[in-house]
């Protein structure tokens, strides 16, 4: 449909409607692309920030983690030597039963608690010697039935927390003497 409209100078213009209609509907068009395009890309964004935020969350549980296993080794490390000490007192043996109870009775305890932990002692007696679990500080001469290299003594226990070392064992191996 044509319309007869007056200019400002006075002059009689003819519109087509579906010119006109055309006209406005690409600027529209166009500014509904570039809003579209805009909430694409921040959309991206949001998933980015999601997908970074996620990846924060699962370092920071891994450090998390890590620095709790890193305390509690530390702890159940200063544990051991109370442990050697009522081992040694017990092997020493003393005149009054009581007292002996009562060490028995705490290094049960000293014991449990580290099994609980998940400490576990090193069986070397008699094995072969492996340095990654075990550290000699001496030899004694081997008997004709025992190899080169075999514990024959442990001077100081070695554990075990999960798979990991958590203090070596102390051995004496032996040697055969030309």
């Amino acid at each position: 449909m044509i319309d007869d409209q007056m200019n400002p100078i006075g002059e009689t213009v003819l519109f087509d409607d579906a010119a006109v209609s055309e006209a406005t509907i690409d600027p529209a068009q166009e500014q509904l692309a570039a809003e579209r395009a805009r909430a694409d890309d921040n959309h991206n964004k949001f998933l980015l920030a999601m997908a970074d935020f996620e990846n924060y969350k699962k370092r920071m549980q891994r450090d998390i983690e890590s620095i709790v296993t890193s305390h509690r080794r530390s702890l159940l490390e200063k544990f051991l030597p109370v442990l050697d000490n009522l081992e040694r007192a017990l092997s020493y043996g003393g005149p009054s039963d009581s007292l002996r109870s009562g060490v028995e009775q705490t290094l049960k305890g000293f014991e449990v608690i580290l099994s609980q932990e998940g400490v576990r002692e090193l069986e070397v007696k008699g094995k072969p010697f492996d340095p990654r679990i075990a550290e000699a500080i001496g030899t004694l001469p081997a008997q004709d039935n025992v190899e080169d290299d075999t514990v024959l003594e442990v001077a100081q226990k070695g554990y075990t927390i999960g798979d990991e070392l958590l203090r070596p064992a102390k051995v004496l191996v032996a040697k055969k003497t030309a």
